[in-house]
């Protein structure tokens, strides 16, 4: 049999030949423009027309803002590797844009169209991705990957809950713990996966030596650890068993990522991002678990995890694969190392922001240009890319 080609006959415009085109370039526009916004709005300089607190306006924006952007580019340039199936090109694509833009101007005009209409057209970007997803998944009998489509049906229904609690009580709580639960699980799933099969490759050809231990119980401990770690976050945040469970899984995390040989890749800039990024995993949860506690403020933690690991990640993640996926060589620039500095730095910046309140107003500028700088940066110099023909040899 005739190999399945990566792609159709397409004579389209190259930003919408495949799915990371798009949603990696203004996924990560949005990612920095938002936070650009949200300086003014936090210090009451700018007003938006949403129904949403201020506050819950920002975490919203970047957990089911941003965030399912990126992840709907991965994940529709990842399924079709999986299934062998065609991605998701032209027209259709377009959709999935549209819809997703459709949702930022929804959520941010709130307070003009009601938080219904916002709540339905926001929710019809996830419902739209999880049907696509499940039918190449189903058509191409990729049975095993079927849980990706539960992590995003909690990722969609923490939004439902944001959307309904911001409505009812005035501000999101259990909505942004369902969404941070929700993305974490699917970090430590994906990045189990990518993390150790990528250092593996590189290691195998470029440092022979100590290689990555292979997926076994361990890990499956770890996973299921931190998932009952998460579920109790979610419903009890400040219950002292809470935080015992959490930092005890993030001490399972800390050793599975260990485990990845990590150390050895310092080298492949690419390859090391991606260790440095879920190091932010385990420590957000030992931070949490301590805020659980009570020993720490409980925003040092979630901003390990949503700064450190989701935007760390989330740029990883994206820079690798635009690269790859366009016939570019896998190096990472001395431009795109320099947005991998201003992200930790950023991450960094924000975690100390919530320890030492009497320094929050410089770091968080400090967190927020840098921030901003990374991601508009890197999507300003991928444009052409995200926006040119493939290269060909």
């Amino acid at each position: 049999m005739a190999p399945i080609p990566r792609l159709r006959d397409y004579k389209g415009p190259a930003l919408l030949s495949y799915g990371f085109r798009p949603f990696f370039l203004f996924g990560s526009l949005y990612a920095g423009l938002a936070i650009l916004a949200w300086l003014p709005i936090f210090y009451g300089e700018l007003e938006l027309s949403t129904g949403f607190a201020p506050r819950d306006w920002h975490v919203h924006e970047m957990l089911y803002g941003y965030l399912p952007a990126v992840i709907t580019g991965f994940l529709l340039t990842a399924v079709p590797n999986w299934t062998g199936r065609m991605p998701l090109q032209g027209r259709p694509l377009l959709v999935l844009v549209l819809v997703w833009i459709a949702g930022r101007f929804a959520v941010t005009s709130s307070a003009w169209i009601g938080w219904g209409a916002a709540a339905v057209i926001d929710n019809a970007f996830l419902l739209l991705v999880a049907v696509s997803l499940a039918r190449e998944i189903v058509s191409g009998r990729n049975w095993r990957n079927l849980k990706v489509l539960i992590a995003l049906g909690v990722l969609m229904a923490g939004n439902i809950v944001f959307h309904v609690e911001a409505h009812v009580t005035g501000a999101a709580d259990y909505g942004i713990r369902f969404g941070i639960a929700a993305t974490m699980m699917l970090i430590m799933l994906i990045g189990g996966r990518i993390i150790p099969s990528f250092t593996r490759n590189w290691l195998a050809r470029e440092n022979p030596g100590r290689l990555p231990t292979s997926f076994g119980a361990f890990d499956v401990v770890s996973m299921i650890a931190a998932g009952a770690a998460l579920l109790a976050w979610i419903v009890g945040p400040d219950w002292r068993v809470t935080g015992v469970a959490l930092i005890a899984a993030g001490m399972l995390q800390a050793v599975r990522l260990a485990r990845w040989a990590g150390e050895r890749t310092w080298r492949d800039r690419l390859v090391l991002i991606l260790h440095v990024a879920y190091a932010f995993v385990p420590l957000g949860f030992v931070l949490v678990g301590l805020a659980a506690l009570g020993v720490l403020p409980p925003g040092a933690g979630i901003h390990a995890w949503t700064g450190g690991a989701m935007g760390i990640m989330t740029l990883a993640v994206m820079s690798r694969a635009s690269l790859g996926h366009t016939g570019r060589a896998l190096i990472a620039t001395a431009s795109m190392q320099g947005f991998y500095l201003l992200l930790v730095a950023a991450a960094l910046a924000r975690i100390c922001a919530a320890i030492h309140p009497a320094w929050s107003g410089t770091l968080l500028h400090v967190a927020g240009c840098a921030w901003a700088g990374a991601f508009v940066g890197f999507a300003l110099a991928h444009w052409k890319v995200f926006t040119l023909p493939r290269v060909t040899a």
